[in-house]
């Protein structure tokens, strides 16, 4: 059996990292993709514990998901603007923070709650040079309409993305653009409500771009783009036994895509666990000569512990399977092998919580 060891501790540690770079503003913990692949009610959980009660979501699924684990009262807020009637009904049922980023997307929304006698909640998507979505900041009127012609629908936040390129660029350019937005919505005499841009990279790296609340996401599981001494933790620990031992005469080769050729008789082990199942998977990073070669180097010193012994692994990562060299170690098929791996990529395994 394949198992994500996800470590409490760790997760703590960068919940605690996370609530000190914000500061006052609030916390909206973003639990994307199964919460990055660490299991969305479970992180939610230990969330809630240390005390993050707001949520951020991009699918239906995943709201329902959460109600569904007993988070009634938290607020979820969806991240993705949806006419989609089916969805939109689903929304409203399960009391969730819409987003309206279009004059469509809140006409839609709008008609839905006029039509069941209710009023929808909802936050204000302004796009300053992402493209995912939102009002453009060249037409403010528009983002103005949706304040006065709306009337099921309480806008009670607004935000934007910022990007998050290795050194910030544009970020100011983004927030000065975005900050134009309320200003227009002010001087029109509305409230902004909740006021939210950074994300999880611009939290850790742009302090000016806190606002009043912050989305964070891969930096509660300690897979952002780091900085060495940010205090995180890396989440997501692999586990598999071992399913063979065996001894390869010099000469032979490993691997599939570009095999190796042993230079002496090596004792190998067979672990269960490939690239298909996210193992050696990376997210991408900058480019460039440095870069590739970092990629390159960390490939090469490639390595699992078994029963705290290291192992390198020989030749690539395979599909299913890894061959590792254990010549000089003590161990036996069902031994445990363990290995960083990160959850988002993580595929086939069992998740469990230490």
């Amino acid at each position: 059996m394949r198992k994500l060891i996800i470590k409490r501790s760790s997760v703590k540690n960068n919940i605690r990292v996370v609530k000190e770079k914000s500061g006052s503003a609030a916390v909206y913990a973003v639990l994307s993709g199964d919460g990055g692949g660490a299991g969305i009610a479970q992180l939610a959980r230990l969330l809630r514990d240390e005390g993050i009660g707001r949520f951020a979501v991009s699918e239906v699924e995943e709201a329902e998901a959460l109600r569904r684990a007993g988070f009634v009262d938290e607020e979820i807020l969806m991240l993705r603007a949806t006419t989609n009637r089916e969805e939109l009904e689903r929304l409203v049922d399960l009391n969730v923070v819409c987003t309206i980023s279009s004059v469509d997307t809140g006409m839609a929304l709008n008609a839905l709650a006029e039509n069941r006698s209710t009023v929808a909640e909802a936050h204000i998507q302004v796009d300053t040079g992402m493209g995912f979505g939102g009002f453009l900041v060249s037409e403010p009127e528009k983002i103005l309409l949706a304040y006065r012609s709306l009337p099921n629908v309480a806008l009670s936040g607004i935000y934007t993305q910022l990007h998050s390129a290795p050194k910030g660029e544009g970020c100011q350019e983004q927030l000065s653009q975005f900050q134009q937005v309320l200003d227009a919505i002010h001087a029109a005499g509305f409230e902004t409500g909740t006021v939210h841009a950074a994300g999880s990279f611009a939290l850790m790296h742009k302090d000016f771009t806190r606002l009043d609340a912050v989305r964070a996401g891969s930096v509660l599981l300690g897979r952002c783009r780091r900085t060495a001494d940010d205090g995180l933790s890396a989440v997501g620990q692999g586990e598999v036994e071992i399913s063979e031992v065996r001894w390869l005469p010099k000469g032979h080769t490993v691997g599939v895509d570009k095999p190796v050729t042993l230079k002496k008789p090596t004792r190998v082990a067979v672990l269960p666990v490939g690239y298909q199942n996210g193992y050696g998977i990376e997210r991408p990073r900058e480019g460039g000569f440095w870069a590739m070669l970092a990629r390159w180097r960390r490939a090469r010193r490639a390595s699992v512990l078994i029963q705290g012994q290291r192992a390198r692994v020989i030749g690539r990562i395979g599909a299913t399977e890894t061959v590792v060299n254990v010549t000089d170690l003590k161990c036996s098929a069902g031994d445990v092998a363990t290995f960083d791996i990160d959850p988002l990529y993580a595929k086939g395994f069992v998740i469990e919580y230490r």
